[in-house]
């Protein structure tokens, strides 16, 4: 890979860096704005929808904390305690992430559960309302910065932290119907909004980890990336064969091994030019992280016996 290449990827690299930890920053900052004033405001009135949605939210700053000091590690360099890199420090942020959001739905869940038996016990006001309605702003802002951000760092762990900002914007719909409902003389509507509300929640926490398990085990990527990269190889004018093709996941990162086929009788420096162009087209690829290939002499036949393309 030439110099200028490397500086490319260098500063795509800072750049990312920057983006996930400025995105990580504001997600600690605004999960601390809307405790604060949901705290406030149910402690003020008595509400429990309210001091609910603010302990949510008080493993939501946990689970931001979580990221931003732990999930940056992925832009580390490789280094003697981790030759291939940090990628698997990110889907194991995420993977927190997932849990918090299905334990929080669970807990939810629960206070619905016991609203409904025990009936709910706070008293209206406008306050209320307007803390609630503060918290969806807040919650949706941050959605969609974060969403934004990751656009281009493309962060699992973001992508968990923005789907709980998302969670936060229904749990405090539910609060608000429960708060509305008190006012017209209705406050079922508070436990029943919330066990909704909750179960949609417990699901996204699963999809989030079910994700970022795959990540962590080495699972093997779609058909279509795996059509992508043989493609890619078998593009090459040079390349007559490709067998003995894997490709999994190390952390969100695509690791490629495989045999390539080419001219038995050409230089090794030749040979070694043809293995540089095929490294550098695959990591090219969305995904692709490290390249392994092994240069075969076409016309051997080895290929013939292998259980590949």
């Amino acid at each position: 890979m030439s110099q200028r290449a490397l500086d490319e990827s260098d500063l795509e690299a800072s750049a990312a860096r920057q983006g996930f930890v400025r995105a990580s920053v504001v997600n600690v900052l605004g999960n601390a704005v809307k405790i604060a004033v949901e705290a406030a405001a149910g402690l003020a009135f008595g509400s429990v929808a309210l001091l609910a949605d603010a302990a949510h939210s008080v493993a939501d700053l946990v689970a931001s904390i979580v990221v931003l000091v732990w999930g940056r590690s992925v832009y580390a360099d490789p280094d003697e305690t981790h030759p291939h890199g940090h990628q698997r420090i990110e889907p194991l942020a995420a993977l927190f992430v997932g849990t918090v959001v299905v334990l929080l739905g669970l807990n939810l869940l629960y206070d619905s559960a016991r609203g409904l038996i025990e009936g709910p016990t706070v008293v209206f006001s406008p306050l209320l309302i307007a803390a609630l309605g503060f918290s969806m702003a807040d919650m949706y802002l941050l959605y969609w910065y974060t969403v934004r951000v990751n656009e281009t760092v493309g962060s699992s762990s973001l992508a968990a932290l923005a789907v709980d900002c998302r969670n936060d914007i229904y749990t405090s719909v539910a609060a608000l119907v429960g708060v509305v409902g008190v006012f017209f003389g209705a406050p079922v509507l508070d436990a029943a909004a919330g066990g909704l509300v909750s179960l949609l929640v417990v699901y996204q926490g699963v999809e989030i980890g079910r994700e970022n398990v795959s990540y962590l085990i080495g699972a093997a990527p779609s058909d279509e990336q795996r059509r992508e990269i043989v493609e890619t190889l078998r593009s090459h004018s040079a390349v007559s064969g490709v067998h003995d093709l894997i490709v999994f996941y190390d952390g969100t990162d695509l690791e490629v091994e495989a045999h390539v086929e080419v001219d038995g009788e050409l230089t090794l420096v030749e040979a070694h030019d043809i293995e540089t162009e095929l490294v550098v087209a695959l990591r090219d690829l969305e995904d692709v992280g490290d390249v392994h290939l092994h240069l075969d002499p076409a016309g051997i036949g080895e290929w013939k016996d292998a259980n590949g393309d």
